[in-house]
C-alpha cells in the first residue's frame, strides 16, 4: 500500500517569509508497508539538484537510508524490473541449492563519486534485494534490504515519483576548475575543487615536510561553494588591514591623499601623496603568485 504526499514545505522547516534561502526543500514523498517494514521515498531539492532519499523503517524502529539522484533512481527502477523478473523465474526456496555467500543475482551501478551494489540475496528468512551505497576512496556505507516479494511494488513508487519530477538530476554540469598549487617556504599549499551529494567544495590542503618521519605532514580544510564569497571578502580584509598597519600614512608627507591598498582609490591617492610630497605612495604591496610554486612536485 502506497501513500503520496505533494508538498511545497521546506524539509528543514525553514520559513520561506523569513528571506533565507532554504537549504533543502522536500518536493513529495510515497510511503510503502511491504511485509514489516516501511519505506519512505523523498524527493528532495538542494543546491545540487534533486535526488530521491529511500529510507527503510524496520518493525524494531531501526532506519537505514540511501541517497539516489534522479537519474540513478531511473536506472535502479529499470534494473528492478530485471531482478523482478529473475525473480519470478526462481522456484521454492531450496536450503540444499543456496550460493555460499546467499547471492542469486548482482549487479552494480556507479555515480559520480558513488557505487551502488545490488544484490538478490537469500536466507533463512526469505529473498531479499539489498542496496548498498558506498563511497570512492572509503567512507561509510550504507544499505536497504527490501523484500524480493515488494520490489514491484517499489518499481511502480519509483516509476510515479520520476514521471512527476523527471530524470534530470539539475544542479552544475559544467568543468570544475582545475587544481591550484601554492609555495611558501617550506610549505606547500593545495587548493582543489571538487564535487559531492552535498553540492561544490574547496580542499585547502596545507602539506609541511616532517623532520621524524619520512613523510610529509598535511592537513586540510572544506570550504563549502556557497561561502567562497564571504571567505575572500574576510580574507581581502584582514589583507587591506594588514598593509595598512605595515604601510601607515605619514603625516609629514605633504597633504598626501589617503593611502591604501582597497582599490583604484587607494592606489590614486597613495600616487598624489607621492607627487605632492615626493613621498613614498601608499600603494598595496604585491600579492604572493599563486602560480609561483606550480612546478614543485605534488604528493
Amino acid at each position: 500500500m502506497a501513500e503520496y504526499h505533494g508538498q511545497g514545505m521546506d524539509a528543514g522547516g525553514n520559513n520561506f517569509d523569513s528571506g533565507q534561502q532554504p537549504q533543502e526543500q522536500e518536493l513529495a514523498t510515497k510511503m510503502l508497508q511491504i511485509q514489516s517494514k516501511r519505506f519512505y521515498l523523498d524527493v528532495k531539492q538542494n543546491r545540487r539538484g534533486r535526488f530521491i532519499k529511500v529510507a527503510e523503517i524496520g518493525a524494531d524502529g531501526r532506519r537505514s537510508q540511501i541517497f539516489l539522484a534522479m537519474s540513478t533512481a531511473a536506472e535502479f527502477r529499470d534494473h528492478l524490473s530485471s531482478f523482478s523478473d529473475y525473480y519470478s523465474s526462481l522456484g521454492p526456496p531450496n536450503p540444499d541449492n543456496v550460493p555460499d555467500d546467499g547471492k542469486l543475482k548482482s549487479e552494480m551501478m556507479l555515480k559520480d563519486n558513488r557505487r551502488y551494489y545490488l544484490d538478490l540475496k537469500e536466507n533463512s528468512r526469505g529473498r531479499f534485494l539489498r542496496v548498498s551505497q558506498t563511497i570512492t576512496r572509503g567512507g561509510p556505507r550504507s544499505q536497504v534490504a527490501l523484500p524480493a516479494q515488494g520490489m514491484i511494488e517499489f518499481r511502480d513508487a519509483l516509476t510515479d515519483l520520476l514521471d512527476d519530477f523527471g530524470v534530470d538530476d539539475g544542479g552544475f554540469k559544467g568543468e570544475l576548475p582545475e587544481g591550484r598549487h601554492l609555495r611558501v617556504d617550506n610549505k606547500n599549499f593545495y587548493f582543489d575543487i571538487g564535487q559531492n551529494n552535498r553540492g561544490i567544495y574547496m580542499k585547502v590542503s596545507e602539506v609541511v615536510p616532517s623532520l621524524q618521519v619520512k613523510s610529509n605532514f598535511r592537513t586540510a580544510i572544506t570550504v563549502p561553494e556557497k561561502c567562497w564569497t564571504r571567505f575572500r571578502d574576510i580574507l581581502a580584509d584582514y589583507c587591506d588591514k594588514m598593509c595598512r598597519a605595515q604601510h601607515p600614512q605619514d603625516p609629514h608627507q605633504g597633504g598626501a591623499g589617503p593611502a591604501g591598498p582597497a582599490g583604484p582609490a587607494g592606489l590614486a591617492g597613495g600616487a598624489g601623496g607621492a607627487a605632492a610630497g615626493g613621498g613614498r605612495a601608499g600603494a598595496a604591496q604585491p600579492a604572493p603568485d599563486i602560480e609561483a610554486g606550480r612546478g614543485a612536485s605534488r604528493i
